[in-house]
């Protein structure tokens, strides 16, 4: 039996929207699955490197791996009139060369963040240690991801919605393009089909089994927070718009990666519909 590693993110809406298979909910014939929870920018740099065969990336890192990776449609996460926050310790004011802890290189926020603060000086940390190193004044402000956007400190107060950042330069009313999963072109397209058809089985299960899988993952610590934050968090990132990609998102990616083109991020542009997993080869075989 093959074994095929699924890399995600240690935050809830990755841990939920996968466990449906962990706890045998959900199998692929002849596959034995095994999850790996990493923090994202580890996830987004190992993608560089082509480590894992699935794997949970940032949307605005994919056009640096398209060549290697395509996009899955299912387990994404956007942000709708919500998202990461720029925050820093109440009644800070900010000068324009803020020194600034971001998650990640190649993550969604960071990219919005250099294109809205190009004179801010950037240090990228693990998003577990970002909330105490403003807290201890090592950065002058911090963009927080995943619970934390829930959890902040008291002393602590939001500077800028990620969330306007990327209205004002979309120009247009879209869901925040965040995380998302890619698959190596190294595996045969059948497989591959099928790989996609499978999680995106895990995703729709765990939604449709919402409290009682909360319950187990909650009982056996595999997430941060407690039961009512895991409740509201599960609806900004993992809800019913997680488990397939729908054709608001893909004009949301689209203009993600405009975005990051036009300012230098990307070396051509791309449109997201060109780099899925092309699923009418399974329907011309079967026919």
């Amino acid at each position: 039996m093959k074994k095929t590693v699924i890399a995600h993110s240690p935050d809830a809406d990755d841990v939920f929207m996968y466990y449906a298979i962990k706890f045998g909910w959900v199998d692929m014939d002849g596959v034995k699955f095994d999850n790996i929870a990493e923090d994202i920018q580890t996830l987004n740099e190992k993608a560089l490197g082509g480590v894992y065969e699935i794997v949970a990336i940032s949307f605005a890192l994919y056009p640096h791996i398209r060549n290697d990776y395509a996009l899955l449609r299912t387990a994404v996460s956007f942000g709708e009139g919500y998202g990461p926050k720029l925050i820093k310790k109440k009644g800070v004011k900010l000068k324009s060369n803020f020194k600034v802890a971001l998650s990640g290189k190649h993550t969604t926020n960071a990219m919005l963040f250099r294109i809205a603060y190009p004179d801010a000086k950037v240090t990228y940390m693990n998003f577990l240690e970002i909330e105490q190193a403003v807290l201890d004044g090592k950065v002058d402000a911090g963009v927080l991801i995943h619970e934390s956007i829930l959890t902040y400190d008291k002393e602590l107060e939001v500077e800028r919605e990620m969330w306007d950042i990327w209205q004002e330069l979309a120009g247009e009313d879209l869901p925040l393009p965040l995380g998302g999963m890619a698959i190596s072109r190294s595996i045969p397209l059948n497989k591959a089909i099928r790989y996609e058809q499978t999680l995106t089985k895990a995703v729709h299960v765990a939604r449709e089994h919402k409290h009682k899988l909360s319950q187990m993952l909650l009982e056996r610590d595999l997430v941060r927070i407690d039961a009512p934050t895991l409740d509201k968090y599960l609806e900004l990132y993992a809800n019913d718009n997680s488990i397939t990609l729908s054709e608001l998102q893909y004009r949301a990616i689209n203009k993600l990666f405009e975005i990051g083109y036009k300012n230098g991020f990307y070396d051509i542009p791309l449109k997201a519909e060109e780099f899925m997993i092309p699923t009418e080869y399974q329907e011309i075989r079967n026919s």
